[in-house]
């Protein structure tokens, strides 16, 4: 029996799809960051029962932080886009929090300066409000500690060969926690990281999607969250080519997920076929809700996935599209400082 039905969501349902592939699908993965965040401030002092806990969000993480806030009974101020669900706004209303859509000025460029303009936004507000605390989802290292409890059910759901996790890298915190925690349980742990193209994460941002960058998985801004130390693989995978593996994961599994839940099963599935020795676990971080109309709709518009494999590259010059994948080797990296944060 849960207390609150924050708790029960976060939780999730790990699906055997192949001899040596596992989906960990969620409902909204982000529940257990943000539950563990809230708890985290209230417990350190660092905010007070009844303060605000104001962030950037269009989508996921709007939706974890406005049931935290819920459950512990915080005021929450999401500050999104004009493009975002109008469903997930109405949703977030109605769980009482505030939200404030800030319009993207015209021209190219619109994911940054969308993220740009949110950004000034809140500055506004801290500086007119004391009673807001900005939680910075993609820069405060507290966003970890919820995944601590995901690595232990994993971890005893998966025993026996060793484990390579594959997850959308993203604000950095879902599958730095996971790995983090993991290995201090099963050392022999790798982590595989999904990225689109256009992105600063990794450095594919001289790469141009056609179509569209895939959001949540990477960023045209610096994400202080992401440790990559933490990576043994990179994935770069294009638009086109994550909508047709996010369609085959349902149609060949019944698992409705997002576009990022594709990617990564068209990355496990090939990592899965070349290391049969290894387990995979890739995440479903959210379900298909949200991409009816730009995915699941459009499924007859597709693009074919056969014959598809991922170019294996060295250097991050090499990368072209659709689907790229290299050795990271844990090693670290820069993003270039006129990348403004967010």
């Amino acid at each position: 029996m849960f207390d609150h039905i924050a708790d029960a969501v976060k939780l999730p349902d790990l699906v055997r799809i192949g001899d040596n592939l596992v989906v960990a699908r969620f409902e909204t993965m982000k529940v257990y960051s943000a539950l563990a965040a809230v708890e985290h401030l209230l417990n350190t002092g660092a905010v007070q029962p009844g303060d605000t806990l104001m962030d950037s969000s269009s989508g996921t993480y709007a939706y974890s932080l406005a049931l935290a806030c819920h459950k512990y009974g915080m005021k929450c101020h999401i500050v999104c886009s004009t493009k975002a669900d109008p469903s997930v706004v109405t949703q977030l209303e109605l769980l009482g929090a505030t939200v404030e859509q800030v319009p993207i000025p015209p021209g190219p460029m619109v994911d940054k300066m969308d993220l740009e303009v949110r950004l000034q936004r809140i500055n506004e507000i801290l500086a007119a409000r004391r009673d807001v605390y900005w939680m910075q989802q993609y820069h405060n290292g507290f966003h970890y500690h919820g995944y601590r409890e995901v690595a232990a059910l994993i971890d005893r759901e998966m025993p026996g060969a060793p484990l390579t996790v594959v997850g959308g890298v993203g604000s950095g915190a879902s599958t730095g926690g996971l790995a983090t925690y993991l290995r201090e349980l099963r050392p022999d742990v790798e982590l595989v990281g999904i990225q689109p193209y256009e992105s600063v994460t990794f450095g594919s941002e001289p790469v141009e999607d056609p179509v569209a960058s895939i959001s949540g998985i990477g960023s045209p801004v610096y994400f202080a969250n992401v440790t990559y130390e933490l990576y043994d693989r990179i994935h770069w995978i294009a638009h086109d080519q994550a909508v047709a593996a996010t369609l085959a994961l349902y149609r060949d599994h019944g698992i409705f997920g997002g576009m990022s839940s594709g990617c990564c099963y068209l990355a496990a599935e090939w990592e899965a076929r070349q290391n049969p020795d290894r387990q995979f676990l890739f995440i479903g971080a959210d379900t298909g809700h949200r991409y009816m109309s730009s995915v699941y709709t459009k499924h007859d518009q597709a693009v074919s996935l056969t014959g598809l494999e991922p170019r294996g590259i060295r250097e991050l010059t090499e990368l072209e599209l659709p689907w790229a994948v290299m050795d990271w080797n844990r090693r670290p990296y820069e993003v270039a400082p006129k990348v403004l944060p967010c």
